[in-house]
């Protein structure tokens, strides 16, 4: 996760680091904080550039593939249950071994651990695609295949404060989230089309869309040397150290708690998109399908816009003064849910739910990184992506079971955010002082260092 409010980095590329001291960068960060950085200057980085698009490539693959998965297993076995699972798959290594593989990214350089997790990723998808592939094979390469996500997004993850200083970091981090939004809604809808004719066709493009990563990454970004030496310690101590790092330090642990709570509320509109759309007034079998995907869309919809909007309106001081109201407007805008809208209504406020999380999780992921020690952030990265990943499922099904006690979906929804509210005004009233952060940021500068990064080939 990540703030602009921080001391200086080191110039992109490595080969300069700030002489500043500690107590230098904590007098410097306000200053540094009101200059806000633009995407043409973010775009600009031939580095950052490059993993853009390296990423777009997978994620659109990615949707193509889980759309032509179940698709395929539907084809096959005519079982919506199987066909769930097979979509699900894909989430499983983050909360079955997500932080120890995560781990992994640690002791590598980055960029390799991207393009070793892109080539076999490569690999695995294309021979799902083998015509006569028997359901569980297709099962298992599809899980084996999905263990290379944690470790490929955690060196992403790491590898993009090396790449972008100061305010470039949450305004690229706002730029993934718009593109990522895009190529969901585009991704889904295109290759469901294509799954429709040809879900082999769909799962080769994907594997050709982790080849071209490769590439990318191997001819345009450069080889720094790994933060942490291999084989220093065990794997399952380094994990550990990640885990305490995370909430031991209060500041970090603040802005832990915070996003995973807001996480609890962000999805509900999305995992309920269908029960929500089939209790709407004027519902019908002809409509019920759109209403549901519109009910769906409209989360990453907002999302995509606040992201692009709020990083560019907003100064990166004035983002940080907004996490916390930012944080509070997520559950707050679903609890008009309890006055039974109609479809405009329930698109409105998941929208607006996807717009306030966009404002509040790139200027919390910038925060967290920069108060994070650097050779823990692939580490953390991994424990913040499983407490994610376990809040959104948790936050769907606490909904979920709430309708199933006699409640129609929209008052289960308006109730629990309403404790959502309770819950993020309670992580509000124990939020770090400015002066707390101030300490932390300086404390985990990056020191003078004579290492030099080596060339990409």
């Amino acid at each position: 996760m990540t703030d602009p409010y921080a001391p200086p980095f080191a110039k992109t590329g490595g080969s300069t680091v700030s002489r500043t001291t500690p107590e230098d960068g904590a007098r410097k960060a306000p200053a540094q904080d009101e200059r806000s950085a633009t995407y043409r200057e973010v775009l600009a980085g031939g580095e950052y550039r490059t993993v853009f698009t390296a990423n777009m490539l997978s994620l659109v693959g990615d949707y193509f593939a889980k759309a032509a998965i179940t698709a395929l297993v539907f084809s096959q076995t005519g079982s919506p249950g199987l066909s769930a699972v097979a979509f699900a798959l894909s989430y499983a290594p983050w909360l079955i071994a997500g932080p120890v593989l995560a781990t992994l990214a640690e002791r590598y350089a980055y960029r390799n651990v991207m393009i070793l997790c892109d080539v076999a990723r490569m690999c695995l998808v294309a021979l799902v695609a083998v015509p006569g592939m028997p359901l569980w094979g297709m099962l298992v390469l599809l899980f084996l295949a999905s263990l290379a996500s944690p470790p490929a997004q955690a060196a992403r993850s790491a590898l993009l404060p090396q790449i972008l200083p100061g305010d470039q970091l949450p305004v690229g981090t706002a730029l993934n989230l718009t593109a990522g939004q895009i190529a969901q809604v585009g991704g889904y809808l295109v290759g469901g089309l294509l799954a429709a004719v040809s879900p082999r066709g769909a799962l080769v493009f994907d594997a050709a869309t982790f080849a071209a990563s490769a590439v990318l990454l191997t001819l345009w970004v450069t080889a720094r040397p790994p933060i942490v030496v291999s084989g220093q310690h065990h794997l399952i101590r380094e994990t550990g150290e990640g885990f305490r790092m995370v909430f031991s330090s209060t500041t970090m642990r603040s802005i832990a708690l915070l996003v995973f709570s807001a996480m609890l509320f962000t999805t509900v509109p999305e995992g309920l998109g269908a029960a929500w759309a089939n209790q709407l007034d004027g519902v019908s079998t002809a409509n019920r399908g759109l209403w549901q995907g519109l009910i769906m869309m409209s989360s990453p919809v907002g999302a995509a816009l606040g992201a692009l909007i709020l990083t560019r309106a907003l100064s990166p001081a004035r983002r940080r003064r907004l996490l916390l109201p930012f944080s509070l407007a997520i559950p707050a805008v679903l609890i008009p849910s309890l006055l039974q809208p109609g479809l405009l209504g329930v698109c409105l406020m998941s929208a607006l739910c996807g717009f306030f999380a966009a404002g509040m999780l790139p200027t919390a992921n910038a925060l967290f990184v920069r108060v994070l020690p650097e050779g823990y952030r692939a580490r953390a990265f991994g424990v913040m992506q499983m407490g994610l990943q376990l809040c959104q499922g948790g936050g769907i099904i606490a909904a979920g079971m709430l309708s199933n006690w006699h409640l129609r979906v929209p008052t289960a929804i308006g109730l629990w955010s309403v404790l959502g509210l309770i819950l993020i005004i309670t992580v509000a009233m124990t939020w770090p002082s400015r002066e707390l952060f101030d300490r932390a940021l300086a404390e985990a500068a990056p020191k003078p260092s004579t290492a030099q990064p080596v060339a990409a080939a």
